[in-house]
């Protein structure tokens, strides 16, 4: 039996586990990119934050977020990149200078970067690290993608990074998610909305 035999028998009318609604019409190269055995969950309330490794100033000081969150309270606020003008100019600041930060719990900021970037970032943004918001870097990527925000911006970014959100967590697991609709914008995850 042929490749484009085996699926059409194998991919009639369904839903696959990504929910892509895949037709008998679709194209075979479309089947193939569409069809998938495991599934991206994009994160939600109830979750609990992915045991994956980030790095803090330098690529030896690691981070295991969901160790440092434990049971307690927290802010996860993401990034596409550091030093771009939303980011820097009005989402992050936004945080920092938010008179509720304090009753958010631990606070980190998350990119695609590496952890250079993220620590020369903090010092610009915050020098005396008056917020105490941790700036942590995501070199791979892999965290994002546990979260499944990651998006295709490698034309602007030269890699794929995170989209923009902001993520509260009450009692270790995570109680609201805020991600930005166009990726990239700043209006659901800023601090207004998110810290009241």
């Amino acid at each position: 039996m042929s490749a484009t035999m085996f699926l059409r028998h194998l991919v009639k009318p369904l839903r696959n586990t990504n929910n892509f609604y895949i037709s008998p019409s679709t194209s075979t190269a479309n089947k193939a990119r569409l069809f998938s055995s495991t599934s991206a969950v994009m994160v939600k309330a109830g979750d609990t934050i992915p045991d994956v490794t980030l790095v803090e100033d330098s690529p030896g000081n690691i981070v295991e977020l969901h160790k440092e969150i434990g049971t307690g309270n927290a802010l996860i606020i993401g990034v596409p990149a550091a030093f771009s003008p939303s980011c820097s100019n009005s989402h992050v600041p936004g945080y920092i200078n938010h008179p509720k930060l304090k009753d958010a719990g631990k606070v980190f900021v998350v990119s695609v970067n590496d952890p250079f970037v993220m620590k020369a970032w903090s010092e610009s943004l915050d020098a005396n690290k008056s917020s105490h918001i941790r700036f942590l870097a995501d070199p791979s990527g892999a965290f994002t993608r546990a979260l499944d925000t990651e998006f295709d911006s490698a034309k602007v970014f030269g890699q794929n990074r995170s989209k923009r959100y902001a993520i509260t967590i009450e009692s270790g697991r995570v109680k609201d998610v805020y991600i930005e609709p166009d990726n990239t914008g700043v209006a659901v995850s800023a601090a207004e909305k998110v810290l009241g």
